[in-house]
């Protein structure tokens, strides 16, 4: 029990050091809640088959989630720009296919290093795209739409409750979306199919 206390408070420190280096590509001091990762994981495809990319995994509050909810791991893509956050999931979750790279370039980072997913039926999103600059959060929107098969979901939160609406949703249909008054901010889980 100590020793994972110890482990937790080494992956907030991590998050934070992080954080403090480029917080308009982490978004938040602290990683997701468990009532937050578990309304993102409520959105996981039925079909145990299907692939599932994670963007800006962190420290993989929510990557736990998605496993503990029965995700293969080898279904699950995390995409993690920052390479000591990279390197700290491939550590925490061995099964998992971990990506350091750009989400601007998920179509080719998937063909490249995970060339055998081939369906890909959701998209859950920890990453801030609401400060991101306009033409950075529509090529991600772009990419996502492109790598999600027909119907498929994407899952993507933000601390701006007041809106469901994201940079890059229009080529998607808005599902109903849900506020996690249970995350230090609030946050907004939103859900677009394509």
């Amino acid at each position: 029990m100590a020793r994972q206390s110890r482990t937790q408070l080494g992956n907030v420190v991590l998050f934070l050091q992080e954080w403090l280096s480029a917080p308009k590509k982490i978004g938040s001091i602290t990683p997701s809640s468990k009532a937050l990762c578990n309304a993102m994981a409520d959105w996981l495809p039925a079909d145990k088959d299907e692939y599932v990319i994670e963007l800006g995994p962190g420290t993989g509050p929510v990557t736990q989630t998605l496993l503990d909810r029965g995700l293969r791991p080898d279904r699950l893509i995390a995409i993690e720009l920052t390479a000591k956050l990279a390197d700290l999931l491939r550590e925490r979750f061995p099964g998992i296919h971990v990506i350091n790279g750009d989400a601007c370039q998920m179509d080719t980072l998937i063909r490249e290093q995970v060339p055998q997913a081939k369906t890909i039926g959701a998209v859950i999103s920890s990453l801030p795209l609401r400060n991101f600059p306009p033409h950075l959060a529509e090529a991600v929107a772009k990419q996502i739409h492109q790598v999600l098969r027909p119907e498929g979901r994407w899952v993507q939160f933000s601390y701006r409750i007041q809106t469901n609406r994201h940079q890059g949703d229009k080529h998607f249909k808005s599902l109903p979306s849900k506020i996690v008054w249970l995350n230090i901010p609030p946050a907004r889980v939103s859900v677009f199919q394509k």
